[in-house]
């Protein structure tokens, strides 16, 4: 059966869009790797990154690295 926009009431509508736009988001925001594993070596760099900015190392931003990078944010 197939329902006419024009026969649903306002909340009916409202709630259709918010619907629609949620399940847009979660497609369009969605992490590609969830469930997936994390190589042994790329967990440790993680780790080490994690301990090293809590103990107060000094960080870089994304901005100078694409400087370094020689390209343009």
């Amino acid at each position: 059966m197939t329902i006419r926009v024009a026969e649903l009431s306002v909340d009916e509508l409202r709630t259709l869009i918010r619907e629609v736009v949620t399940q847009t988001m979660e497609d369009v925001l969605r992490d590609p790797d969830e469930g997936l594993a994390l190589r042994p070596e790329t967990e440790d760099a993680l780790r080490y990154s994690l301990r090293m900015m809590s103990q107060g190392s000094n960080t870089v931003t994304a901005e100078n690295v694409a400087e370094q990078l020689g390209l343009k944010w």
